[in-house]
């Protein structure tokens, strides 16, 4: 069975995650915003993103570096999709062989 904790910590993490997409809608729906803060906000999630992934990557793990050596080299040869099919793939793979 699932604590307690567990299900009242995922509900007030959907929670913030659902308002901070509310309210940026809210407080941007009746502006006109100029093509540097538009390409601005179309680069926050990707910045947001490599900041929660980045650290897992700082280690000595081997799997995970030639995870991450993987997943450089298809994203420079494939699209957004195959690149993240295929290095969760390669990744769990190399993570289930390799034990460290």
């Amino acid at each position: 069975m699932i604590d307690f904790y567990s299900i009242l910590t995922i509900l007030a993490m959907a929670t913030v995650t659902y308002l901070t997409r509310v309210t940026g809608y809210l407080l941007l729906r009746n502006r006109v915003l100029n093509p540097r803060l538009t390409k601005v906000l179309e680069a926050t999630p990707g910045c947001v993103l490599i900041a929660v992934i980045a650290p897992a990557f700082a280690t000595t793990n081997i799997a995970n570096l030639l995870g991450l050596g993987i997943t450089l080299l298809l994203a420079s040869r494939f699209s957004l999709l195959t690149t993240v099919i295929i290095s969760i793939v390669a990744t769990g793979l190399l993570r289930h062989y390799i034990v460290y």
